[in-house]
Protein backbone atom coordinates (compact mmCIF):
# COMPACT_ATOMS: atom_id res chain seq x y z
CA UNK A 1 0.00 0.00 0.00
CA UNK A 2 1.33 3.65 -1.01
CA UNK A 3 1.92 6.14 1.97
CA UNK A 4 1.68 10.02 1.37
CA UNK A 5 4.15 12.43 1.92
CA UNK A 6 4.00 12.65 5.70
CA UNK A 7 5.63 15.97 5.86
CA UNK A 8 2.83 17.41 4.00
CA UNK A 9 0.38 16.34 6.54
CA UNK A 10 2.11 18.38 9.13
CA UNK A 11 1.09 21.47 7.39
CA UNK A 12 -1.71 23.10 9.27
CA UNK A 13 -4.58 24.30 7.47
CA UNK A 14 -4.87 25.35 3.55
CA UNK A 15 -2.27 28.05 2.10
CA UNK A 16 -3.23 31.58 3.28
CA UNK A 17 -4.18 33.10 0.53
CA UNK A 18 -6.24 29.88 -0.32
CA UNK A 19 -8.31 30.57 2.75
CA UNK A 20 -8.82 34.07 2.16
CA UNK A 21 -10.22 33.35 -1.36
CA UNK A 22 -12.56 30.87 0.16
CA UNK A 23 -14.18 33.28 2.69
CA UNK A 24 -14.41 35.97 0.21
CA UNK A 25 -16.10 33.72 -2.18
CA UNK A 26 -18.65 32.78 0.71
CA UNK A 27 -18.93 36.05 1.68
CA UNK A 28 -19.54 37.22 -2.19
CA UNK A 29 -22.03 34.48 -2.80
CA UNK A 30 -24.16 35.84 0.62
CA UNK A 31 -24.05 39.18 -0.83
CA UNK A 32 -23.91 39.48 -4.54
CA UNK A 33 -25.07 43.03 -4.24
CA UNK A 34 -21.67 43.95 -2.59
CA UNK A 35 -18.57 45.81 -4.61
CA UNK A 36 -15.85 44.40 -2.91
CA UNK A 37 -12.52 45.58 -3.57
CA UNK A 38 -9.14 43.29 -2.96
CA UNK A 39 -5.99 44.80 -1.28
CA UNK A 40 -5.12 41.36 -0.09
CA UNK A 41 -2.93 39.41 -2.33
CA UNK A 42 0.23 41.11 -4.13
CA UNK A 43 -1.53 41.00 -7.81
CA UNK A 44 -0.82 43.58 -10.40
CA UNK A 45 -3.75 44.99 -12.19
CA UNK A 46 -1.92 47.61 -14.92
CA UNK A 47 -1.56 46.07 -18.27
CA UNK A 48 1.95 45.22 -19.39
CA UNK A 49 4.31 48.17 -20.30
CA UNK A 50 4.28 48.87 -24.71
CA UNK A 51 7.64 47.53 -25.23
CA UNK A 52 6.54 44.16 -23.14
CA UNK A 53 3.38 43.87 -25.81
CA UNK A 54 5.34 44.86 -28.07
CA UNK A 55 8.53 42.12 -27.76
CA UNK A 56 5.55 39.52 -27.16
CA UNK A 57 4.09 40.40 -30.35
CA UNK A 58 7.60 40.34 -32.30
CA UNK A 59 8.44 37.08 -30.81
CA UNK A 60 5.27 35.15 -31.28
CA UNK A 61 5.72 36.18 -34.82
CA UNK A 62 9.06 34.35 -34.91
CA UNK A 63 7.41 31.49 -33.36
CA UNK A 64 5.39 31.31 -36.80
CA UNK A 65 8.46 31.03 -39.16
CA UNK A 66 10.48 28.03 -39.71
CA UNK A 67 13.77 30.24 -40.09
CA UNK A 68 12.51 31.76 -36.36
CA UNK A 69 11.35 29.40 -34.60
CA UNK A 70 12.25 27.98 -31.22
CA UNK A 71 11.64 24.96 -29.53
CA UNK A 72 13.33 24.37 -25.81
CA UNK A 73 14.45 26.79 -24.06
CA UNK A 74 17.98 26.46 -22.56
CA UNK A 75 17.38 24.99 -19.05
CA UNK A 76 19.43 27.82 -17.54
CA UNK A 77 18.25 30.59 -19.61
CA UNK A 78 18.76 32.61 -22.89
CA UNK A 79 21.79 33.99 -23.03
CA UNK A 80 20.51 37.63 -24.02
CA UNK A 81 18.13 37.83 -20.94
CA UNK A 82 20.83 36.40 -18.66
CA UNK A 83 23.39 39.39 -20.02
CA UNK A 84 20.44 41.98 -19.38
CA UNK A 85 19.88 41.18 -15.89
CA UNK A 86 23.56 40.84 -15.06
CA UNK A 87 24.48 44.01 -16.86
CA UNK A 88 21.73 46.39 -16.13
CA UNK A 89 20.37 44.94 -12.17
CA UNK A 90 24.30 44.06 -10.84
CA UNK A 91 26.97 45.40 -13.10
CA UNK A 92 25.87 48.61 -13.39
CA UNK A 93 24.89 49.14 -9.60
CA UNK A 94 28.92 47.69 -9.20
CA UNK A 95 28.27 44.17 -8.33
CA UNK A 96 30.62 41.92 -10.29
CA UNK A 97 28.18 39.31 -11.39
CA UNK A 98 28.68 37.79 -14.21
CA UNK A 99 26.19 36.39 -16.90
CA UNK A 100 26.21 32.78 -16.75
CA UNK A 101 25.64 33.46 -12.26
CA UNK A 102 22.06 34.14 -13.52
CA UNK A 103 19.32 31.44 -13.53
CA UNK A 104 16.40 32.20 -15.45
CA UNK A 105 13.22 30.55 -13.90
CA UNK A 106 9.18 30.81 -14.37
CA UNK A 107 9.35 32.85 -11.31
CA UNK A 108 10.75 33.65 -7.70
CA UNK A 109 8.11 31.95 -6.29
CA UNK A 110 9.37 28.42 -7.60
CA UNK A 111 12.63 29.03 -6.98
CA UNK A 112 11.97 30.68 -3.66
CA UNK A 113 10.45 27.48 -3.14
CA UNK A 114 12.76 24.86 -4.67
CA UNK A 115 16.41 26.58 -3.58
CA UNK A 116 15.84 24.72 -0.37
CA UNK A 117 16.44 21.31 -2.69
CA UNK A 118 20.34 22.17 -3.24
CA UNK A 119 20.87 21.91 1.04
CA UNK A 120 21.36 19.13 3.88
CA UNK A 121 18.26 17.75 4.71
CA UNK A 122 18.93 18.47 8.30
CA UNK A 123 19.74 21.94 7.52
CA UNK A 124 18.43 24.10 9.99
CA UNK A 125 16.82 27.63 9.04
CA UNK A 126 16.10 30.93 10.44
CA UNK A 127 13.33 33.53 9.21
CA UNK A 128 12.00 36.11 10.02
CA UNK A 129 8.82 36.61 11.43
CA UNK A 130 6.37 37.51 10.14
CA UNK A 131 7.38 35.98 6.99
CA UNK A 132 5.94 34.90 3.45
CA UNK A 133 4.79 31.46 4.17
CA UNK A 134 6.41 29.79 0.67
CA UNK A 135 9.82 30.12 2.93
CA UNK A 136 8.61 27.99 5.75
CA UNK A 137 5.78 25.86 3.99
CA UNK A 138 8.78 24.48 1.44
CA UNK A 139 10.88 23.54 4.18
CA UNK A 140 8.37 22.00 5.95
CA UNK A 141 7.19 19.57 3.18
CA UNK A 142 11.43 18.78 3.21
CA UNK A 143 11.35 17.72 6.41
CA UNK A 144 13.34 20.18 8.14
CA UNK A 145 11.03 22.17 10.30
CA UNK A 146 10.31 19.39 13.11
CA UNK A 147 6.76 19.38 14.66
CA UNK A 148 4.15 22.30 14.83
CA UNK A 149 3.04 24.11 17.41
CA UNK A 150 -0.79 25.30 17.51
CA UNK A 151 -0.31 27.28 20.96
CA UNK A 152 2.45 29.46 19.42
CA UNK A 153 2.20 28.93 15.79
CA UNK A 154 5.86 27.91 15.45
CA UNK A 155 7.77 24.67 14.32
CA UNK A 156 10.13 23.22 16.56
CA UNK A 157 13.02 23.32 14.60
CA UNK A 158 12.98 26.67 13.06
CA UNK A 159 14.85 29.73 14.34
CA UNK A 160 12.26 32.67 13.78
CA UNK A 161 13.64 36.22 14.43
CA UNK A 162 11.15 38.60 15.47
CA UNK A 163 10.47 41.92 13.09
CA UNK A 164 8.30 43.75 15.25
CA UNK A 165 7.53 48.09 15.59
CA UNK A 166 9.77 47.66 18.79
CA UNK A 167 12.81 46.64 16.38
CA UNK A 168 11.84 48.67 13.44
CA UNK A 169 11.19 45.52 11.67
CA UNK A 170 14.82 44.16 11.26
CA UNK A 171 15.60 41.46 12.58
CA UNK A 172 18.63 40.92 14.91
CA UNK A 173 21.21 37.61 14.97
CA UNK A 174 19.92 34.86 15.97
CA UNK A 175 21.65 33.47 19.18
CA UNK A 176 21.78 29.69 17.80
CA UNK A 177 23.50 29.04 14.59
CA UNK A 178 21.36 28.40 11.50
CA UNK A 179 22.76 26.80 8.19
CA UNK A 180 20.23 29.01 5.84
CA UNK A 181 18.91 32.64 6.55
CA UNK A 182 15.84 34.07 4.48
CA UNK A 183 16.01 37.54 4.14
CA UNK A 184 13.21 39.60 1.90
CA UNK A 185 13.80 43.38 1.53
CA UNK A 186 11.54 45.40 1.29
CA UNK A 187 10.22 43.24 3.45
CA UNK A 188 7.10 41.31 2.66
CA UNK A 189 4.57 41.70 4.31
CA UNK A 190 5.72 44.19 6.72
CA UNK A 191 7.09 46.81 4.10
CA UNK A 192 9.79 48.32 5.48
CA UNK A 193 13.70 48.18 4.36
CA UNK A 194 16.72 47.74 5.95
CA UNK A 195 19.79 49.80 5.01
CA UNK A 196 23.20 49.11 3.53
CA UNK A 197 25.28 49.07 6.58
CA UNK A 198 22.19 46.79 8.34
CA UNK A 199 22.66 44.12 5.47
CA UNK A 200 26.43 44.32 5.69
CA UNK A 201 26.06 42.74 9.24
CA UNK A 202 24.21 39.56 7.78
CA UNK A 203 26.54 39.18 5.47
CA UNK A 204 29.44 39.28 7.56
CA UNK A 205 27.34 37.19 10.33
CA UNK A 206 26.91 34.25 7.29
CA UNK A 207 30.44 34.24 6.40
CA UNK A 208 32.07 34.11 10.00
CA UNK A 209 29.19 31.07 10.80
CA UNK A 210 29.69 29.39 7.12
CA UNK A 211 25.50 30.21 6.75
CA UNK A 212 24.29 31.07 2.98
CA UNK A 213 21.26 33.96 3.01
CA UNK A 214 18.67 33.22 0.53
CA UNK A 215 17.61 37.09 -0.15
CA UNK A 216 14.60 37.66 -1.62
CA UNK A 217 14.87 40.90 -3.30
CA UNK A 218 11.32 40.78 -5.36
CA UNK A 219 10.15 44.87 -4.17
CA UNK A 220 13.75 46.23 -4.80
CA UNK A 221 12.28 48.44 -7.70
CA UNK A 222 10.48 50.20 -5.22
CA UNK A 223 12.66 51.41 -3.17
CA UNK A 224 13.06 55.33 -2.99
CA UNK A 225 15.67 56.27 -0.40
CA UNK A 226 19.34 55.68 -1.12
CA UNK A 227 20.86 54.23 1.96
CA UNK A 228 18.55 51.04 1.13
CA UNK A 229 20.23 48.29 -1.25
CA UNK A 230 18.64 46.87 -4.33
CA UNK A 231 20.64 43.75 -4.00
CA UNK A 232 22.35 41.90 -1.34
CA UNK A 233 25.67 41.99 -3.76
CA UNK A 234 26.31 45.71 -3.00
CA UNK A 235 27.69 44.40 0.27
CA UNK A 236 30.99 43.14 0.48
CA UNK A 237 31.77 39.17 0.63
CA UNK A 238 28.09 38.97 -0.13
CA UNK A 239 29.66 36.39 -3.39
CA UNK A 240 30.82 33.44 -0.84
CA UNK A 241 27.65 33.59 1.29
CA UNK A 242 24.49 34.88 -0.49
CA UNK A 243 21.93 33.43 -3.22
CA UNK A 244 19.52 36.13 -4.58
CA UNK A 245 15.81 35.79 -5.60
CA UNK A 246 14.12 38.49 -8.80
CA UNK A 247 11.09 38.36 -9.71
CA UNK A 248 9.35 40.31 -13.02
CA UNK A 249 6.18 39.98 -11.35
CA UNK A 250 6.01 43.23 -8.94
CA UNK A 251 8.69 45.35 -11.60
CA UNK A 252 7.04 44.71 -14.49
CA UNK A 253 3.44 43.29 -14.29
CA UNK A 254 4.64 39.55 -14.92
CA UNK A 255 2.20 37.97 -12.44
CA UNK A 256 0.30 36.53 -15.34
CA UNK A 257 3.79 35.87 -17.66
CA UNK A 258 5.84 34.13 -15.07
CA UNK A 259 9.61 34.95 -15.18
CA UNK A 260 12.29 34.99 -12.66
CA UNK A 261 15.59 34.46 -12.12
CA UNK A 262 17.82 32.98 -9.29
CA UNK A 263 21.39 34.45 -8.83
CA UNK A 264 24.44 32.09 -7.46
CA UNK A 265 27.63 33.13 -7.36
CA UNK A 266 30.75 30.81 -8.56
CA UNK A 267 32.39 31.81 -5.00
CA UNK A 268 29.78 30.42 -3.06
CA UNK A 269 31.73 27.11 -1.46
CA UNK A 270 31.19 24.21 0.51
CA UNK A 271 33.98 21.89 1.45
CA UNK A 272 32.38 18.23 1.17
CA UNK A 273 33.88 14.91 2.21
CA UNK A 274 36.94 16.10 0.72
CA UNK A 275 35.68 18.10 -2.45
CA UNK A 276 34.76 21.51 -2.75
CA UNK A 277 30.92 22.01 -4.31
CA UNK A 278 30.06 25.25 -5.91
CA UNK A 279 26.25 25.41 -5.36
CA UNK A 280 26.37 27.24 -8.63
CA UNK A 281 26.62 23.58 -10.52
CA UNK A 282 23.92 22.11 -7.84
CA UNK A 283 21.08 24.58 -8.98
CA UNK A 284 22.46 24.06 -12.50
CA UNK A 285 21.80 20.26 -11.77
CA UNK A 286 18.39 20.47 -10.66
CA UNK A 287 17.50 22.72 -13.19
CA UNK A 288 18.49 20.74 -15.81
CA UNK A 289 16.66 17.26 -14.50
CA UNK A 290 13.25 19.46 -13.28
CA UNK A 291 12.52 21.97 -15.67
CA UNK A 292 12.37 22.35 -18.93
CA UNK A 293 13.08 26.43 -18.82
CA UNK A 294 10.95 30.06 -19.65
CA UNK A 295 9.38 30.05 -22.62
CA UNK A 296 11.29 32.38 -25.29
CA UNK A 297 8.54 34.80 -25.72
CA UNK A 298 8.19 35.09 -21.86
CA UNK A 299 12.06 35.72 -22.19
CA UNK A 300 11.83 37.94 -24.67
CA UNK A 301 9.52 40.13 -22.94
CA UNK A 302 11.76 39.96 -20.49
CA UNK A 303 14.36 41.58 -21.89
CA UNK A 304 12.23 44.18 -23.53
CA UNK A 305 11.85 46.01 -19.79
CA UNK A 306 16.11 46.80 -20.32
CA UNK A 307 15.22 48.74 -23.16
CA UNK A 308 15.60 52.53 -23.24
CA UNK A 309 11.59 52.28 -23.52
CA UNK A 310 10.98 49.43 -21.30
CA UNK A 311 12.87 50.85 -18.55
CA UNK A 312 10.62 54.59 -18.62
CA UNK A 313 7.46 52.45 -18.48
CA UNK A 314 8.54 50.34 -15.46
CA UNK A 315 9.17 53.47 -13.63
CA UNK A 316 5.46 55.05 -14.71
CA UNK A 317 4.29 51.62 -13.53
CA UNK A 318 5.73 51.25 -10.14
CA UNK A 319 5.11 55.24 -9.51
CA UNK A 320 1.45 54.93 -10.16
CA UNK A 321 1.68 51.60 -7.52
CA UNK A 322 3.13 53.88 -5.03
CA UNK A 323 0.65 56.54 -5.66
CA UNK A 324 -1.76 54.19 -4.18
CA UNK A 325 0.54 53.21 -1.08
CA UNK A 326 1.00 56.78 -0.63
CA UNK A 327 -3.11 57.47 -0.23
CA UNK A 328 -3.38 54.30 1.66
CA UNK A 329 -0.70 55.14 4.36
CA UNK A 330 -1.86 58.86 4.47
CA UNK A 331 -5.47 58.13 4.94
CA UNK A 332 -4.83 55.07 7.43
CA UNK A 333 -2.91 57.56 9.31
CA UNK A 334 -5.70 60.43 8.95
CA UNK A 335 -8.33 57.48 10.22
CA UNK A 336 -5.78 57.41 13.15
CA UNK A 337 -4.16 53.29 12.45
CA UNK A 338 -0.52 52.81 13.08
CA UNK A 339 1.19 52.31 9.78
CA UNK A 340 4.21 51.32 8.73
CA UNK A 341 5.70 50.27 5.20
CA UNK A 342 4.58 51.96 2.15
CA UNK A 343 7.85 54.19 1.35
CA UNK A 344 9.96 51.61 -0.28
CA UNK A 345 7.54 48.71 -1.03
CA UNK A 346 4.27 48.55 -2.17
CA UNK A 347 3.09 47.06 1.29
CA UNK A 348 1.46 49.12 3.97
CA UNK A 349 1.30 47.13 7.63
CA UNK A 350 -1.27 48.08 10.34
CA UNK A 351 -2.11 47.69 13.32
CA UNK A 352 -4.96 46.66 14.15
CA UNK A 353 -7.61 48.60 16.59
CA UNK A 354 -9.07 47.50 19.67
CA UNK A 355 -6.69 45.10 20.38
CA UNK A 356 -8.42 43.39 17.35
CA UNK A 357 -6.89 40.00 16.19
CA UNK A 358 -5.70 39.25 12.76
CA UNK A 359 -8.80 37.81 11.14
CA UNK A 360 -11.06 39.27 12.99
CA UNK A 361 -9.75 42.12 11.34
CA UNK A 362 -10.06 40.73 8.07
CA UNK A 363 -13.51 39.75 8.90
CA UNK A 364 -14.63 42.94 9.72
CA UNK A 365 -13.45 44.59 7.12
CA UNK A 366 -14.95 42.63 4.56
CA UNK A 367 -18.33 42.62 6.26
CA UNK A 368 -18.22 46.64 7.42
CA UNK A 369 -16.35 47.90 4.41
CA UNK A 370 -15.90 44.98 1.77
CA UNK A 371 -12.58 45.52 1.92
CA UNK A 372 -10.17 42.41 1.40
CA UNK A 373 -6.64 42.76 3.08
CA UNK A 374 -4.14 39.68 4.58
CA UNK A 375 -4.14 38.85 8.21
CA UNK A 376 -1.18 39.36 9.69
CA UNK A 377 -0.55 36.54 11.69
CA UNK A 378 -0.91 34.42 8.38
CA UNK A 379 2.41 35.67 8.06
CA UNK A 380 4.02 33.85 11.28
CA UNK A 381 3.35 34.70 15.60
CA UNK A 382 4.98 38.30 14.98
CA UNK A 383 2.00 39.49 12.59
CA UNK A 384 -0.53 38.77 15.25
CA UNK A 385 -2.45 42.06 15.84
CA UNK A 386 -1.04 43.60 12.30
CA UNK A 387 -2.67 43.40 9.07
CA UNK A 388 -1.67 43.48 5.55
CA UNK A 389 -2.48 46.22 2.02
CA UNK A 390 -1.42 46.12 -1.05
CA UNK A 391 -1.09 49.52 -3.34
CA UNK A 392 -2.00 47.06 -6.65
CA UNK A 393 -5.06 47.69 -6.70
CA UNK A 394 -6.50 50.75 -9.12
CA UNK A 395 -6.11 54.01 -7.99
CA UNK A 396 -10.09 54.58 -8.40
CA UNK A 397 -10.42 51.68 -5.55
CA UNK A 398 -7.37 52.11 -3.94
CA UNK A 399 -9.39 55.76 -2.78
CA UNK A 400 -12.54 54.00 -2.68
CA UNK A 401 -10.86 51.40 -0.26
CA UNK A 402 -9.62 53.63 2.10
CA UNK A 403 -12.46 56.44 2.28
CA UNK A 404 -14.65 53.19 3.21
CA UNK A 405 -12.44 52.38 6.08
CA UNK A 406 -12.26 56.02 7.17
CA UNK A 407 -16.05 55.86 7.58
CA UNK A 408 -16.12 52.82 10.09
Amino acid sequence: MFKPNEDYLKLPGSYLFSTIAKKVAAFQESNPDKKIIRLGIGDVTKPLPKAVIEALHKAVDEQANAETFRGYAPDLGYEFLRHAIAENDFRARGCNIADDEVFISDGAKSDSGAIQEIFSKDAKIAVCDPVYPVYVDSNVMAGRCGDYDENTGMWSNVIYMPCTAENGFAPELPSETPDLIYLCFPNNPTGEAITKDQLQKWVDYANKVGAVIIFDAAYEAYISEDNIPHSIYECKGARTCAIELRSFSKNAGFTGLRLGATIIPHDLKVSFNGKEVEMHSLWARRHGTKYNGAPYIVQRAGEAIYSPEGKVQVKEMIASYMKNAKYIYDGLKEAGYTVYGGKNSPYIWLKTPDNMTSWEFFDYLLEKANVVGTPGSGFGPSGEHYFRLTAFGSYENTVEAINRIKAL
